[in-house]
């Protein structure tokens, strides 16, 4: 890639802009996740989707994307995958119902799949090492500025009706994004190499297979012949990828590359750390207006404080690491993460916004200072791992481990938290004053999770036991995931002090 400092403005700035359609959509998507379940009337399963569908075809074709952009061009494949995120955005944007958005949702993160690692990939082959750290950290900080409007935007939005707008914002993004990259010329692309479609058709039906497994089981159940059938045989598929990718030539996802210790203890990290994020932040939007009472704006202002601190700290992280590694911030920031995850699990019913001060805002407070210690130092300890050739890869791998973190986690503890909830709610209800008939209405409402509730006809004291229920039992529940959040982000911080190298070897795999 060209390394004049006016291709490398251009090639940063496109980059926040493209990441930037990511990082809003997702955290505008959460905050709007209560509005979005009432105006399509989606059940638990379909919410977990809607999430899920966009992160599953991400992550299985994310490495794809890394991997071409290496073989074919970082600016071209780039490009192709905002042109698609872009076009998929806008399908999601007129969805009639929940079908048609859980479809637009998976293709969009087709796009994605091309579009993320090369937002990555493209900083790292135009910024030299010792610079390296600086723009990614640069590039985190803007990400994250940006990001800082997404929940108040989506809360907005969703408490206005208008959630659909969400998705249309990332037109002018995408737009603008491709047009600063079509100001920078790219070398002819690598030739005598080839794609590895067979180890992209495994993990992709892999994934495919657990995810539906995990989240449908909320449902039916674990001991349905069909749920056991798709969870093993999606394990035996991960199998048979890595079986795969170990013996092919030119492997999507190769195995020379977990020779570094640091490598490897980074993208465990990156599992445990954001997989706990990820199931934290989608309930926690549930849990402040379903349970607590915000309205879906002040909701997105309620998380300003976590996105804000993640922003200010991303570029002196950045620098930080660039003077002293990345295994110091990467054992502190996960610590001070899990501690704030754990917290979460010690509130209970609040008096809504006006409690927000002496509830919410501290965790959310120390999570932003967390998060923002350890996610420039640990894309950088990735990056830092390969040599320039190979930093497409190393992107997508890092970038693949992000999202099936996401995928697999939203689906465990998402399955978890919607059997947990109607557990303890019919098992609540059960010494209550219900007959047989309006314990049977119940327990389809509690297929809504928090969005379960009474029928209007029924009075009014049955419909406020039946609210306590719906609280008490969400609660219970959300506070066993936040605890498991916190395990694994302590269990990471363990990782780095003993595996992660202030200077790793150098992997070539060429």
């Amino acid at each position: 890639m060209p390394t004049t400092p006016q291709a490398q403005k251009l090639i940063l700035t496109s980059a926040i802009l493209a990441s930037s359609m990511a990082f809003i959509d997702s955290t505008a998507l959460n905050v709007a996740m209560p509005a979005l379940q009432r105006s399509l009337s989606l059940s638990g399963s379909e919410l977990l989707w809607v999430v899920n569908g966009y992160t599953l075809f991400l992550a299985a074709l994310i490495l794809l994307g890394g991997s071409l952009g290496d073989i074919y061009g970082k600016k071209r494949v780039f490009v192709f995958g905002i042109v698609l995120f872009t076009l998929f955005s806008a399908l999601c944007g007129f969805a009639p119902s929940g079908e048609w958005l859980i479809i637009s949702r998976a293709l969009q993160g087709v796009g994605g799949a091309f579009m993320i690692p090369g937002s990555l990939s493209i900083i790292s082959a135009a910024f030299p090492q010792k610079t390296r750290g600086t723009a990614i950290g640069t590039w985190s900080m803007f990400s994250a500025f940006t990001t800082l409007f997404g929940p108040v935007l989506g809360g907005y939005l969703a408490s206005q009706g208008l959630w659909r707008y969400i998705f249309f914002i990332n037109i002018p993004l995408g737009i603008l994004s491709m047009f600063l990259l079509s100001r920078v010329k790219e070398p002819a692309a690598t030739t005598g190499q080839k794609t590895d479609w067979l180890g992209g058709t495994l993990i992709t039906l892999s994934l495919s297979l657990l995810t539906y497994g995990f989240i449908e089981a909320s449902e039916q159940g674990f001991g349905e012949m069909a749920i056991i059938s798709s969870i093993g045989l999606g394990a035996l598929l991960l199998v048979a990828f890595v079986f795969i990718e170990l013996r092919v030539k030119m492997p999507m996802l190769p195995m020379r590359l977990f020779q570094s210790p640091t490598f490897s203890a980074a993208n465990a990290l990156t599992f445990l750390v954001y997989g706990a994020l990820g199931a934290v932040l989608f309930f926690l939007p549930l849990n402040l207006v379903q349970i607590q009472g915000y309205r879906e704006d002040m909701a997105g202002f309620a998380l300003l404080p976590f996105a804000g601190l993640i922003a200010l700290l991303a570029r002196i992280s950045g620098r930080w690491t660039d003077k002293i590694g990345a295994k110091i911030p990467l054992v502190v920031g996960p610590v001070i993460t899990g501690v704030a995850f754990y917290s979460f699990s010690f509130i209970g019913i609040t008096n809504g916004p006006a409690a927000y001060w002496g509830s919410f805002f501290v965790p959310l407070l120390v999570a932003g200072v967390g998060m923002g210690l350890t996610v420039v130092p640990l894309t950088t300890a990735v990056m830092n791992c390969v040599d320039d050739k190979s930093t497409g890869v190393a992107s997508g791998v890092n970038n693949t481990i992000t999202r099936f973190a996401n995928v697999m986690t939203l689906a465990v503890l998402g399955s978890f938290m919607l059997l947990t909830f109607k557990a303890s709610f019919m098992e609540s209800l059960a010494s209550g004053d219900f007959d047989q008939q309006e314990l049977t209405a119940l327990e389809k409402q509690a297929d809504r999770l928090a969005e379960a509730a009474a029928p209007g006809d029924w009075p009014s004291e049955k419909q406020q036991v039946v609210k306590e229920k719906v609280q008490s039992s969400f609660l219970e529940a959300y506070h066993t995931i936040c605890r498991i959040a916190g395990i694994c982000c302590a269990l990471s911080a363990l990782l780095s002090y003993f595996f992660i190298k202030t200077n790793p070897r150098t992997v070539k795999l060429e």
